[in-house]
C-alpha cells in the first residue's frame, strides 16, 4: 500500500504541474499521516533540522561564488590566457573549452554556470575562427559537466550534507575521476580532429612559447582562488562552509581588481544566487519529508528484498539503479534528480555493501550524463541559447553523444575499479 501511495502521489502531484519540492513533500506527508500512524510532526522537525544544518549553508555560498565569477568576466581572462597553449595540438582551441571548464569547475561547483560562463566566451571566439559550431557546442556541453564532479562540486556538497557523508572525502574522491574524464575528452577531440571532415582551421606552423608563457601568467590569480576554496579544506584550516565564505570574499576581491565586477553586477549575482538557492531549498524540504517517510516505513529495504527475489546479485541491482537514473535524467535536471532519488537509492546501495563516498561520485556522473541528455539536458539548452539557435537542440545532442558515451564508460570503469575513486579519500 505504501508503494502504491508513493507512486500515485508523485504521479498525481507532478502531473498536476506542482513544483518538484511540493510534490515530494506532499507525498511524504500523506505517507507519514496515513501509513506511519499520524507521524507528520516528524517531517516538520526534519525540515527544520535540515535548514539549520551548518554544512548546508555552504550551498548558497558556492552558488554565489560561481555567479560572481560569471558576472565579473574572469572566465574571459582565463580563456584568453590558456588559448596559446593549444594552438599546435590537433583540435587546437577546442581543447581550451575543456581546459577552462576544468579550471572553472574547480571554483564554481555548478555545471550550468560553468557551461554558461565558458560558452559565452568560447562560442563567439571559435565560430569566428572557423571551427565547426556543432563541435564547439559539444565540447562546451561536455566540459560544463565537469563542474558537477571536480571539487568543490555542488552535487557532492548536497549529497554529503543530506546523507551525512564526509564532504572533504567526497571532494577528494571527485578529483581524480574528474581529471581522468577531462583527459578522455581531450583524447576524443584529438581523434575527431584527425579523422573525417574538418572541424578546426589549419594549425599554425610554430608554437609561440612566449605567448604561452604570457598567457599562463595571465591566469595566476585563479590558483590562489582555488587554494582559498579547496586548499583550506584539505589542510584542515576551514570547514566547507568557511572555505565557501573565503572563496566568495576572494572572488569579490578578484572580480573588483582583476575582472570587471562592479556593485550592480555584484547585486545581480547575489539576487540570482538567492533565487537559485530558494528553488533548491524548496526541493530539499520536500526531499527530507519524503526521506523521513520512506525510511520510517522501511521502503528501501523492501525494494532491496524485492529485487533480490529476482535472483540478481548486487551488481545486477546497481545496473537497474543506473538504468533508472539514465531514464530519469532525460526529464529532470541534475540537482532535482539527485534529491528526488536519494531517499530510496542511498539506503539501497549502502545496504548492498557499496561505499557511500564511491556512490556519491557515481551518482554525480549519472547526473552529468543527464545534463547533456535531451529533452531536459540543461547544458544543451544553455548553449543553444548562447548560439542564438545557430546550433539546434538535436544538433547539440548529437555533438554531445561521444562525450555522453565517455561519461557512461566512466561509470563502468569506476564500478570495476572503485579504488580509482577511493584512493585519495582513503589517504585522508
Amino acid at each position: 500500500m505504501s508503494w502504491a501511495i508513493l507512486s500515485a502521489g508523485l504521479l498525481v502531484f507532478l502531473g498536476s504541474g506542482a513544483v518538484l519540492g511540493a510534490a515530494l513533500g506532499l507525498t511524504g506527508f500523506i505517507l507519514l499521516h496515513f501509513q506511519a500512524g499520524g507521524a507528520s510532526a516528524l517531517a516538520i522537525n526534519s525540515a527544520w533540522n535540515l535548514l539549520t544544518e551548518f554544512t548546508l549553508s555552504a550551498v548558497p555560498l558556492f552558488i554565489f561564488l560561481g555567479d560572481i565569477l560569471l558576472a565579473s568576466g574572469v572566465s574571459t581572462r582565463v580563456y584568453n590566457g590558456l588559448t596559446p597553449l593549444f594552438r599546435r595540438v590537433p583540435g587546437q582551441l577546442l581543447h581550451t573549452n575543456i581546459a577552462v571548464c576544468t579550471l572553472f569547475g574547480a571554483v564554481s561547483g555548478s555545471s550550468t554556470s560553468t557551461a554558461a560562463a565558458i560558452g559565452s566566451v568560447g562560442y563567439p571566439e571559435l565560430s569566428q575562427r572557423g571551427y565547426s559550431p556543432r563541435m564547439i557546442v559539444g565540447t562546451l556541453a561536455a566540459g560544463g559537466t565537469l563542474g558537477l564532479l571536480i571539487p568543490p562540486s555542488l552535487a557532492l556538497l548536497i549529497y554529503g550534507a543530506t546523507q551525512n557523508v564526509s564532504i572533504g572525502k567526497l571532494f577528494l574522491a571527485g578529483m581524480l575521476p574528474g581529471l581522468m574524464i577531462a583527459m578522455a575528452f581531450f583524447g576524443w577531440i584529438m581523434v575527431r580532429s584527425s579523422l573525417g571532415s574538418s572541424v578546426a582551421p589549419p594549425r599554425e606552423e610554430k608554437m609561440d612559447w612566449g605567448a604561452v608563457g604570457r598567457g599562463l601568467l595571465e591566469v595566476w590569480p585563479l590558483p590562489i582562488l582555488i587554494f582559498f576554496v579547496l586548499g583550506t579544506i584539505y589542510m584542515g584550516i576551514a570547514t566547507p562552509t568557511e572555505a565557501a565564505a573565503l572563496g566568495v570574499t576572494a572572488s569579490i576581491v578578484l572580480g573588483l581588481t582583476w575582472g570587471d565586477l562592479d556593485m550592480p553586477k555584484l547585486w545581480g549575482a547575489f539576487k540570482h544566487a538567492s533565487m537559485m538557492f530558494g528553488a533548491i531549498a524548496m526541493i530539499l524540504i520536500g526531499t527530507v519529508i519524503l526521506s523521513q517517510a520512506v525510511s520510517l516505513l522501511g521502503l528501501p529495504r523492501a525494494a532491496v528484498d524485492a529485487i533480490a527475489g529476482l535472483g540478481l546479485d548486487r551488481y545486477g541491482i546497481l545496473l537497474m539503479i543506473v538504468l533508472v537514473y539514465l531514464l530519469l535524467g532525460c526529464f529532470f535536471d541534475g540537482i532535482s534528480l539527485l534529491l528526488m532519488t536519494l531517499p530510496i537509492t542511498f539506503p539501497m546501495v549502502t545496504s548492498l555493501g557499496f561505499d557511500p563516498v564511491w556512490f556519491g561520485v557515481i551518482v554525480t556522473l549519472l547526473m552529468e550524463i543527464g545534463m547533456i541528455t535531451p529533452p531536459v539536458g540543461l547544458n544543451l539548452f544553455v548553449l543553444c541559447s548562447i548560439t542564438r539557435n545557430e546550433v539546434t537542440l538535436p544538433d547539440a545532442a548529437w555533438a554531445s553523444l561521444p562525450y555522453w558515451l565517455i561519461l557512461l564508460g566512466a561509470v563502468g570503469t569506476f564500478t570495476a575499479f572503485p579504488e580509482l575513486i577511493l584512493w585519495l579519500p582513503n589517504l585522508m
